[in-house]
């Protein structure tokens, strides 16, 4: 028998589908398969060309898409083996099916595991290489195909293929709107991956299927009724909930088969012209809750607002004859659209009189297939035209890893462990040895390169693109540095000692840094163990400084409340805190806060730089008489702040009813932001507690503090020394 003769059905669907053209090409495609496949068998001995028909044919009657679609399956098994050249196919069919059997042949290199914390990952990594959508159809088409004859493959292929469909051709079939083949992937894998429950439940099915089939007559007898003399046309449909998503029902909420209510649905499918739908799926609606009281917590109205993936659909559930029965009313379109998917959509949405609207179709498709489904854990995108892209790879043993566009093998190797990275000299993919640099590409499978003598250098930095890799390069470094200034202190005390010089190593420090114009300690500490500072020179500082030849005398100490001198540039000995000062960082203290119009002083430590006290802070007293030489007098630069401060108000109020929400109302009547406000219960019937609020100055902190005392029931309010 000829391919041509033993394909006929499927040539004659093909008549009844496309255009004579269109039908030529695909018996070119079917002729040039046949021939490229011959002596190729399946598991079961029967030809490899008949998957290839098979997938064609449900690409063509059960997705509905087009011509190029159909020539790409017939030939995507020939052109992954190379029976078939891809120049050739392009010559004869065009660039569209070539891009779709790539696609698809990247698709077949991916070697999933059974690991579901990895699931999501492996959906992305599929849908990542569709650059073309119609790639995940036909992929869907050839999965479906493949399960139909699950029972040709060895068992463990059996039980990896099961799962496969199950945990990721399934969901993408659901996320485009694809029940029938959502739903027959899942049956046919749970038949095989649970196959006594799957048994179990079929046969309390065909039990309960007489019981099922009289309740359905009795439900509908009055509404046909109604319905013939309302004139409107229509027809029925029954559908019993898969035999999987029963069992998932019944794992889920801990119940029996028996306590399942909505094993079945009735469908009322409407015959109508397109600018009656609505109009008439209400009216039916009316019908329906005419005879039966619906459960409103079970109402879906998706002919209003669509669901993204096209479906349109009235749903309802009523109590009928002592049973929950559920009733879906749509029309002739919205039933094909739930039952092909986007592609139905998109044929009836097409211009030109019902015509397929090839760009928008496609277009639309992206859309939906980008869309994130926080319930299904699916977050797909596109790689052509996905914003943020990331690239899939995998380690020796076949692990994924999901990594941003334009990582390279250091990230990869962080991303194992930080341990992989730090020690990580470079890469082997596939038979390459390549650099740390080296951008990783989808599908790639890295094997890390280790050396024990490697150790993470600052120019890694330049290198990395995850915040991961960063993150633990950076925590390297500040180890490191914490390592360098512990030998540099200790170089540093031990020549002190060594020279008998009467210093302290704190004093020392503050000299050598205002010497050298370091800004903190750990620097100083640096360069004298890196030996950009020569011990001799340190020496000399020290000692001249001990001898009276350098300026001993300490700068001024901060007074409280001392007036702001209002020439700049003339006081030399007043730090003046704007961005930097003379190359000093200096930061607020959390002891007591200060912010922009506070009345501060300036204290010289050891490795953070200088720090900003308010001169009533707990802590300034000690200070000023422990280290009065480290005491620096400072103010605030300019007459406004250009940026914001986080001010503490401490509050004790009556505890009465509303009382927060009147503080809260009183600060927002003054358009500040409020971070934070805490008040807990005290003695006496008081509250107590604090608000943090985001002001500008500390006038604008007394503004709100003294607003906050006016408050009937408020008892104190006043700066705290912490925010």
């Amino acid at each position: 028998m000829s391919y041509k003769e033993q394909y006929a059905d499927f040539m004659t669907l093909c008549e009844e589908v496309f255009s004579p053209h269109s039908v030529g090409l695909i018996g070119q495609a079917l002729e040039m398969a046949a021939t490229a496949l011959e002596g190729h068998e399946r598991y079961d001995g029967s030809p490899l060309v008949g998957h290839s028909v098979a997938t064609a044919a449900i690409v063509a009657r059960e997705i509905g898409l087009g011509r190029n679609s159909v020539v790409a399956a017939l030939l995507h098994d020939a052109a992954r083996m190379e029976l078939v050249a891809l120049a050739d196919i392009n010559r004869l069919f065009g660039e569209a099916p070539v891009g779709i059997i790539l696609g698809m042949n990247d698709i077949s290199k991916i070697r999933t595991k059974t690991d579901k914390d990895q699931i999501e990952d492996f959906r992305d990594l599929i849908i990542t290489y569709s650059t073309d959508p119609r790639v995940i159809l036909l992929k869907l088409a050839d999965r479906l195909e493949v399960m139909r004859q699950i029972d040709m493959f060895p068992e463990e292929k059996q039980m990896q293929k099961c799962w496969e469909s199950m945990n990721l051709y399934a969901q993408i079939a659901h996320k485009l709107g694809l029940y029938n083949i959502k739903s027959e992937l899942e049956e046919i894998s749970f038949s095989h991956i649970e196959p006594k429950a799957s048994a179990e439940i079929r046969r309390k099915l065909d039990e309960s299927a007489t019981r099922r089939e009289e309740l359905i007559a009795d439900t509908l007898a009055p509404i046909e009724k109604k319905m013939r003399e309302s004139g409107i046309r229509y027809h029925l449909k029954s559908r019993t909930k898969s035999v999987y998503s029963i069992w998932r029902k019944m794992q889920k909420q801990q119940v029996g088969f028996d306590e399942v209510f909505d094993i079945f649905a009735i469908r009322i499918i409407i015959e109508c012209e397109p600018e009656q739908e609505k109009m008439l799926c209400w009216s039916v609606f009316s019908i329906v809750t005419d005879f039966y009281t619906p459960n409103p917590e079970r109402m879906r109205d998706w002919i209003s607002i669509p669901k993204s993936n096209g479906y349109e659909s009235l749903h309802t559930t009523v109590s009928a004859f002592g049973e929950w029965v559920e009733i879906q009313i749509r029309t002739e379109r919205m039933d094909e659209v739930a039952e092909r998917g986007i592609a139905a959509h998109w044929r009836y949405k097409g211009v030109g009189g019902g015509s397929l609207s090839h760009e928008e179709w496609l277009s639309r498709l992206r859309e939906i297939i980008e869309e994130s489904d926080s319930k299904s854990g699916l977050n797909t995108k596109l790689n052509a035209f996905a914003t943020n892209r990331e690239v899939f790879v995998f380690t020796p043993k076949g692990d994924i890893r999901k990594l941003p566009d334009g990582a390279t093998v250091l990230d990869f190797a962080f991303d194992i462990h930080t341990s992989v990275g730090s020690s990580c000299v470079g890469a082997r993919i596939g038979q390459r040895n390549v650099s740390i640099k080296e951008p990783l590409r989808n599908g790639d499978i890295v094997t890390i390169l280790t050396s024990k003598n490697q150790r993470p250098k600052a120019d890694w930095l330049s290198v990395v693109v995850t915040s991961k890799a960063r993150s633990r390069i950076k925590a390297f470094l500040r180890e490191e540095e914490s390592k360098l200034a512990r030998l540099g202190r200790e170089e540093l005390e031990r020549k002190l000692k060594n020279w008998k010089l009467a210093i302290a190593i704190d004093d020392a420090v503050t000299l050598l840094c205002k010497h050298f114009k370091l800004r903190t300690g750990m620097e100083l500490y640096g360069q004298i163990v890196d030996e950009k500072i020569d011990m001799a020179d340190v020496k000399d500082i020290v000692v001249r400084h001990i001898e009276g030849e350098q300026n001993p005398q300490p700068v001024a100490v901060a007074q409280p409340k001392a007036p702001t001198p209002k020439n700049e540039e003339n006081n030399n000995e007043e730090l003046v805190l704007g961005d930097h000062v003379g190359g000093l960082a200096w930061h607020t203290a959390r002891c007591c806060n200060p912010i922009f119009g506070d009345d501060v002083f300036g204290f010289t430590t050891i490795n953070k730089g200088v720090t900003i006290h308010r001169t009533d802070c707990p802590n300034a007293r000690r200070l000023r008489e422990q280290y009065p030489y480290r005491i620096i007098a400072a103010r605030w630069k300019g007459e406004r702040s250009k940026g914001s401060f986080i001010a503490s108000i401490r509050v004790v109020a009556e505890d009465t009813t509303g009382i927060l929400n009147q503080i809260t109302e009183t600060i927002g009547s003054l358009h500040i932001s409020i971070r934070s406000i805490a008040l807990s219960p005290m003695r006496d019937n008081l509250l107590g507690g604090s608000v943090s609020v985001e002001v500008p100055s500390s006038s604008v902190a007394d503004m709100v503090t003294y607003a906050i005392q006016r408050i009937d029931g408020v008892k104190r309010a006043y700066r705290a020394s912490k925010a």
